[in-house]
């Protein structure tokens, strides 16, 4: 349970999104209460409970993997973002992040989907390291039909335009940066839009 103090899951994520976009507890704290009071120490103690769940393939019936990367700007670099979504609920399947893009990472992604949920065919634009890493892993490959375009699509928007002022608001000062803040940020994400979603 992540609320205590009877605190609104709304100001509970909400806290928790300012700490995963970089901000110290305090601070977190401090934006927090504009909308509601609540002390850093609290606040820790919602970081130290929060477990978003990985989702279940008992519990979502799939069809097929609809996949897709896109680039995303941290810092100063870019980084790519896999998605792999559900074409019936439309729900986020898994997301990662690499700083690069080929066949070994996207059959690396692919096949982490597969081994939470089972074996099922993959849609996929005309990326060329696709179909190699599908083959690889013995799943079947087609290209995106225009419905499940449209779905990724829209998906993969609705990712970019939450994360476009990400580090405008919460620059990363880092060197070297293994990039666990937005890895976290992305976790809360995925885990309150496949919330949203199964409302």
């Amino acid at each position: 349970m992540l609320t205590g103090n009877k605190t609104p899951p709304e100001y509970v994520y909400h806290s928790l999104y300012l700490y995963f976009s970089g901000l110290s507890l305090r601070r977190t704290s401090q934006r927090l209460s504009c909308c509601i009071k609540r002390n850093h120490v609290t606040i820790w103690n919602w970081i130290q409970k929060y477990h978003p769940k990985k989702i279940s393939s008992k519990s979502t019936r799939i069809s097929e993997f609809i996949v897709d990367e896109t680039l995303l700007k941290v810092g100063s670099e870019f980084i790519w973002l896999w998605v792999a979504i559900e074409p019936e609920n439309r729900q986020i399947l898994a997301l990662s992040i690499s700083k690069e893009r080929n066949m070994l990472i996207a059959e690396r992604f692919i096949s982490g989907v597969v081994k939470i949920h089972g074996k099922h065919p993959v849609s996929t634009d005309g990326g060329t390291w696709y179909p190699q890493a599908c083959k690889f892993l013995r799943l079947k490959h087609h290209l995106h039909s225009s419905y499940e375009k449209s779905l990724i699509e829209r998906t993969m928007q609705y990712i970019k335009d939450r994360t476009e002022g990400f580090d405008d608001y919460f620059p990363c000062r880092t060197i070297n940066c293994k990039l666990k803040h937005v890895r976290n940020w992305l976790k809360l994400f995925v885990d309150y839009h496949n919330k949203e979603l199964g409302r």
